[in-house]
């Protein structure tokens, strides 16, 4: 959890085996290394994917801007995503979402989940 992370059981006993060299079950402090270096990575990754998708939607490489709400309703109607935008807009007659609110929709949305 200090790391911003919440895993379930399963992924918890997934890293672990992951890391665990000696195959011991537990996770020695080289090992935990291993873990919280892929962890930090995968955040900054993701920071990176959703900058690149805030872009490609018409938002801007230093996260200003925003994106058009119709086209950003179009493109998770057309890839079936399971996103209610409308909850997520401060103002629902905004036409614009800047990066926070694109940010904050896919921390509330599991990854890959389709309706």
């Amino acid at each position: 959890h200090a790391l911003g992370q919440h895993p379930s059981d399963e992924e918890l006993f997934a890293m672990i085996s992951e890391v665990d060299d000696d195959g011991n079950g537990t996770i020695e402090f080289d090992e935990f290394l291993q873990v919280v270096e892929k962890t930090m990575s995968s955040k900054a990754n993701d920071e990176a994917d959703l900058i690149d998708a805030f872009v490609a939607m018409g938002g801007q490489p230093d996260k200003s801007g925003g994106i058009d709400s119709e086209k950003l309703k179009g493109t998770i109607s057309e890839f079936e995503l399971d996103i209610d935008i409308d909850q997520l807009l401060m103002d629902p007659s905004s036409k614009s979402i800047d990066f926070a609110q694109f940010k904050q929709m896919f921390a509330a949305t599991p990854r890959g989940e389709r309706h």
